[in-house]
């Protein structure tokens, strides 16, 4: 593998690993302690992750538990969750904070399928792009004959071809799940 191929193919990496955690953060039926990954809470002043304050646990399919290790932070936590967009009312027992993750209508199941593709659609975007960038240094490339040139492009597009399909793999996993009931 050249060096074209090896950057293009850690560049389409990223963008794969950039979709799952897109995808994780979406919001199904099903409880996913994700989601929670970019809830900062004011912990003395600083933006903490809510993650790094406390215990995330998935006691049932669609419940959420969050048990902080400073009880003290409990309610700041709470504040964070209430005040994110996530759209679930946390309830504090005083010990933990509990995420009842309920059912989406079909309605929103749809949006949500939707956005779904919207995000893949700008993965593949972003993969297309890399191959451009990498065809570009390849025509560049002095050093290189035509024919070896020629070899590296069909070596790219079959790379940008092989991610695609991940992410359409991706796709159709993550829609199979957002449009479960």
């Amino acid at each position: 593998m050249s060096q074209h191929t090896d950057k293009a193919q850690k560049s389409m990496e990223k963008c794969v690993e950039a979709l799952k955690g897109n995808f994780a953060r979406v919001r199904t039926g099903r409880a996913n302690p994700h989601i929670l990954d970019a809830i900062k809470v004011d912990y003395y002043g600083q933006p903490t992750p809510v993650t790094q304050l406390a215990g995330v646990k998935v006691p049932e399919a669609s419940m959420l538990v969050v048990e902080p290790w400073d009880k003290s932070s409990l309610k700041a936590i709470e504040k964070a969750i209430e005040g994110s967009d996530l759209g679930i009312t946390p309830s504090n027992d005083g010990v933990c904070i509990r995420l009842p993750f309920p059912k989406p209508t079909e309605e929103r199941r749809r949006e949500l399928a939707k956005e779904c593709s919207q995000m893949a659609e700008e993965a593949r975007v972003a993969i297309r792009n890399v191959r451009r960038d990498a065809n570009g240094r390849i025509e560049r490339d002095e050093e290189l004959p035509e024919d070896e040139q020629t070899r590296e492009k069909k070596a790219i597009q079959k790379l940008t071809d092989s991610f695609v399909s991940k992410v359409d793999e991706l796709l159709k996993a993550k829609t199979a799940e957002v449009m479960e009931i």
